[in-house]
């Protein structure tokens, strides 16, 4: 997929640019010739290349406002605005306390929408795009991350009603990601065994990068997706295979 933004002077904006898929987001939209403004909560170690960092709490809608103000305030447009801050820790439905469960609905659903709020006049002026950042724990069951799942599917119909109600000066799309390495890997899918082992179930045999992203989000943020807008791109490899077909197999093995 190629962006198409070389010498344009373009701005985008990547919340949470400072970890994970966001470095390569980052690294991505540099090398496509924006200018990226990201943000986190607090700077990271080594700083962020050629990108802006701004500490900022995108929980916090007059926080998102006063950053997005400044970048304008730098730079004098806003073309790109990519959502890709998320997460959470594994915590049992049961037992997850209301504090837990609203921190998590206000970073993966609220928070973009607080960012999308807030940079959409300057995206209208230069008819621009958002990107969401989801994950396919949005589109199918997410045990132990149930409110996490949730603020997923709402940030993907987020996304398709934006879509209606910005265009057709704003473009508004979403990325629903698989399985990816990053370097804190091991956290979410155990041992290097576990994770060649999960790995092998994908019809690609390979987990994705940070890059497989950020190369869906330099296209989708292009020229040549002038026509996509409430689009939710799967980029999973190919999905992951349903457990049953497992226990069948090995039922027929043993038979």
């Amino acid at each position: 997929m190629q962006g198409g933004t070389k010498g344009t002077g373009k701005v985008a904006v990547v919340t949470g640019g400072t970890r994970g898929i966001g470095v390569a987001i980052v690294q991505r939209l540099l090398e496509d010739g924006y200018v990226v403004a990201t943000c986190g909560r607090s700077a990271p170690e080594g700083g962020t290349g050629a990108a802006e960092f701004t500490a900022c709490d995108i929980r916090d809608p007059d926080a998102v406002k006063a950053w997005i103000e400044g970048i304008v305030a730098r730079h004098g447009r806003i073309d790109l605005v990519v959502n890709n801050a998320g997460g959470s820790p594994q915590a049992e439905a049961a037992t997850a306390s209301p504090r837990f469960s609203e921190r998590i609905l206000q970073l993966n659903l609220l928070a973009p929408l607080h960012v999308a709020q807030a940079a959409y006049p300057y995206l209208k002026a230069t008819h621009g795009s958002v990107v969401n950042i989801s994950s396919v724990s949005g589109v199918r069951p997410s045990p132990d991350t149930a409110v996490y799942g949730a603020a997923k599917a709402g940030l993907l119909s987020l996304t398709t009603s934006l879509a209606q109600e910005w265009g057709p000066e704003v473009r508004v799309n979403a990325i629903i990601v698989g399985l990816i390495e990053t370097e804190s890997a091991e956290l979410t899918y155990g041992s290097d065994h576990a994770q060649d082992r999960i790995a092998a179930s994908l019809p690609l045999r390979r987990m994705g990068r940070g890059k497989d992203i950020a190369d869906a989000v330099a296209f989708l943020g292009s020229d040549s997706a002038a026509y996509v807008s409430g689009a939710r791109l799967e980029v999973h490899g190919g999905g992951e295979r349903p457990l049953f077909l497992e226990i069948v197999k090995q039922e027929a093995a043993s038979a």
